[in-house]
């Protein structure tokens, strides 16, 4: 028993054969026409990057000197910081050890821990301290209190 040949199968039998004969022109085409040459498949690269076919133009490149460019971060005056602070003991929780001054200058609150202070320190002594920077912010340390 033979298969039949239906329409469809005959379109893309049409098809497959006309798309061999294009590949097949194709190919003699390349084949005519030869390899290019050596000059015509270089590409040449400018200042920026960029793909050219022909050779640019070389314009001389300004010259910089190399000691002119900074490289570093340029240094800081020092400014004498105050080390030692006057202050007013805000709050004072003796029970749980710890405390608030108020900066009479800046106005700033600093946190202090009874270990850095006197044992006889209470809310509302004027104070002298300094400040260190602890986990959580300026804390204030080395603390006495004004006679």
């Amino acid at each position: 028993m033979a298969k039949r040949i239906t329409s469809g199968k005959r379109e893309r039998e049409k098809l497959k054969q006309t798309k061999r004969e294009e590949k097949l022109k194709k190919k003699e085409e390349r084949l005519n026409k030869g390899s290019r040459s050596f000059e015509e498949m270089l590409a040449y690269v400018d200042e920026n990057g960029l793909i050219h076919s022909t050779p640019q133009d070389i314009m001389p490149k300004e010259e910089i000197d190399a000691s002119e460019i900074l490289v570093s971060v340029p240094k800081q005056t020092e400014i004498e910081q105050p080390t030692e602070f006057n202050g007013l003991v805000e709050h004072f929780n003796s029970s749980k050890g710890y405390g608030f001054i108020i900066d009479t200058e800046s106005k700033e609150k600093y946190f202090f821990h009874i270990s850095a202070a006197p044992e006889e320190i209470a809310e509302g002594d004027k104070v002298i301290f300094e400040i260190e920077r602890g986990t959580r912010g300026m804390n204030a340390v080395r603390i006495s209190i004004i006679k």
